[in-house]
């Protein structure tokens, strides 16, 4: 397997709600996770509603674009990469995954998820139980869900620093 520059990486296919994604960006900033986005995204990265909710956080994590979802598939197949899909049709429950070094964590669009091959092409697909009746989390809440889980069961969280108010 290639040697991934960060343990997870998120990868959001076609987003389309531009504070979302720039939230997303801002956790993975945060947390110490690689990103990519698949286009089409709703909106462009220099979008004022993605850079604003990214923040200066934006600069201080590898972005990578890729122009489609082919282009995602070769480029995820060369680096050897698992992908773990995050869905609300998801027949494994998040809690009960094994998470590994360079797993790649996939969301889809706030408005549609993913297509069907784009799911077939994921070798997890997990969901996170919240309670009957209610449809989903909130997509970046999701990942970020997810991500936590992830580096949690890598021993990759961040170390606690005591910030000075």
């Amino acid at each position: 397997m290639a040697e991934p520059s960060a343990p997870l990486l998120l990868a959001l296919f076609e987003p389309d709600i531009a504070q979302n994604a720039g939230a997303m960006m801002r956790t993975c900033a945060c947390l110490g996770v690689d990103a990519s986005i698949i286009e089409p995204a709703g909106f462009r990265i220099n979008d004022s509603r993605f850079r604003r909710a990214g923040m200066d956080y934006l600069d201080a994590l590898t972005i990578k674009t890729h122009d489609s979802w082919a282009d995602f598939a070769a480029w995820r197949a060369s680096s050897q990469r698992r992908l773990v899909l995050l869905t609300t049709r998801g027949p494994a429950c998040l809690w009960d995954f094994a998470f590994r070094e360079g797993d790649i964590i996939l969301v889809g669009r706030e408005s549609a998820g993913v297509p069907q091959a784009v799911s077939a092409a994921a070798d997890s697909r997990l969901r996170i139980p919240i309670r009957p009746r209610l449809r989903s989390l909130n997509v970046g809440v999701a990942a970020t869900i997810a991500i936590t889980e992830a580096l949690r069961q890598l021993g990759r969280l961040p170390p606690m620093i005591e910030h000075k108010l």
